[in-house]
């Protein structure tokens, strides 16, 4: 039964063209259709039901790691109609599973709208060159349109270390071998060490989860070769601060001056519907000048939004600028772009005063946010704002001055309904006077 109901499962899948399926114990199988989960017209699922669907497509290995570590990942191919990336898992003490689709037909960098700039960078004789976002934003099919690309275009040899094969490369132009962790090798940290005695002039690492694999991807891309990586963060800014943060503050100085002079630049996507159907990528990009090497080395990273939005000439963006370009064309709507967005419009600073205030988001807020991140004294944090708002209200400086704004677009972090609105402010407030008898003191 399991491999006759898989084969239907996947088949609608490809012919509804869902990203992923869904596969858990108390409800029908559910497919992710443009951004949006749908449940099939099925039975619902019993535990027999998913160990059986489980048991038809993964293979010994990952069977005998689902149950001594509780889940496992791998790739698989359903006939030629398309590939899938599997992750198999144990929950409520049940099997369950997540199929994403990868697409067979690889799409080109055209096609899929990113940035001039990237394409530049792909030419470049070595350097770091990072893909970010969160799951499911569509990563992966980026970094194999550059593989593609490259394929087609260059002389190269091309290592790919990923965790599981998602995308197929065949030899083209370029010699492509790609390396599963886990089947072909043990750790990503190791396969590049590796690679490095195997005369590459790119290597693609599928994911950066850990130290050992930062420090090997910007070692590879110091020694002369270009290295592909992706990260699950969210805007340029945050992802040159997750690398540095993800080493010992006694190594941190150092980190900034080797990723200063190795990374040379950042894509940073998101996927949104389409109002018209089907989803399309926004992308933030930064292009590594000379200007922004230094604010990594000096760590003045809050620095780097505002050198991309003077960057445009060089094929910079932010992702809020695009996202709104996005939603002036008609092509999403206004709440997505809001919620997909990294800067929302205000933000609060002072909690280290101890009188937290709200204002809009620009270089005065952002620097304000970075001292007392880095836990700067009170006197310096004090010392940074006086006259901030005396600058915006006299002098009308919107750049340094402090602009005081009421809550809006930066408190809103999902899409909801009116009534699911109503009930959480009921459910606050009824919280919020269960509390209030031991504020009343009798007289």
């Amino acid at each position: 039964m399991g491999t006759i109901l898989i084969d239907k499962l996947l088949l609608t899948v490809v012919n509804r063209g869902a990203s992923d399926l869904h596969i858990a114990v108390g409800q029908p199988p559910v497919l992710r259709l443009h951004g949006r989960l749908v449940k099939l017209e099925t039975k619902v699922l019993e535990p027999q039901d998913t160990v059986s669907l489980m048991k038809s497509i993964a293979p010994e290995r990952c069977q005998q790691e689902l149950q001594e570590q509780g889940g496992a990942d791998f790739g698989f191919a359903f006939g030629d109609k398309a590939r899938f990336r599997v992750s198999i898992f144990k929950q409520r003490g049940h099997t369950g599973m997540v199929l994403r689709q990868i697409p067979v037909d690889l799409l080109s960098m055209e096609q899929l709208g990113t940035p001039p700039a990237l394409k530049e960078l792909l030419h470049r004789p070595r350097g770091l060159v990072l893909v970010t976002g969160p799951t499911g934003s569509g990563k992966s099919t980026t970094l194999a349109a550059c593989i593609d690309y490259l394929n087609e275009n260059c002389d190269h040899h091309i290592i790919t270390i990923e965790d599981p094969i998602e995308f197929y490369h065949y030899h083209k132009k370029s010699t492509v071998n790609q390396r599963e962790v886990g089947v072909d090798v043990p750790s990503f940290a190791e396969a590049i060490r590796r690679a490095l005695r195997q005369d590459p002039d790119v290597i693609l690492v599928g994911e950066m989860r850990d130290l050992e694999t930062i420090e090997a991807a910007i070692t590879a891309a110091e020694t002369g070769h270009i290295v592909f990586g992706t990260l699950h963060t969210t805007g340029a800014q945050g992802t040159v601060n997750r690398i540095i943060d993800v080493f010992p503050t006694n190594q941190q100085e150092q980190i900034r001056t080797q990723l200063s002079t190795s990374i040379i630049g950042i894509l940073s996507q998101a996927l949104l519907p389409r109002i018209s159907g089907g989803r399309v990528a926004a992308y933030e990009m930064l292009v590594v000048t000379p200007a922004i090497a230094n604010l990594i080395r000096e760590n003045k990273t809050f620095r780097i939004n505002s050198s991309i939005q003077t960057g445009h000439k060089l094929g910079m963006q932010l992702l809020d600028d695009h996202l709104f370009r996005l939603w002036r064309d008609g092509v999403v709507e206004e709440k997505e772009a809001i919620v997909k967005a990294n800067e929302r419009s205000t933000m609060v600073t002072g909690y280290s005063l101890g009188h937290p205030v709200r204002s809009l988001r620009n270089q005065c807020s952002i620097g304000f946010e970075e001292l007392e991140r880095r836990g700067t004294s009170e006197e310096e944090v004090i010392a940074f704002g006086t006259g901030r708002l005396r600058a915006a209200v006299i002098d009308g400086d919107v750049i340094n001055g402090s602009l005081m704004a009421g809550q809006s677009a930066g408190m809103v972090h999902d899409i909801v309904s009116a009534q699911t609105v109503i009930e959480r402010t009921v459910a606050q407030a009824q919280a919020l006077l269960a509390t209030a008898p031991q504020y009343v003191v009798e007289a």
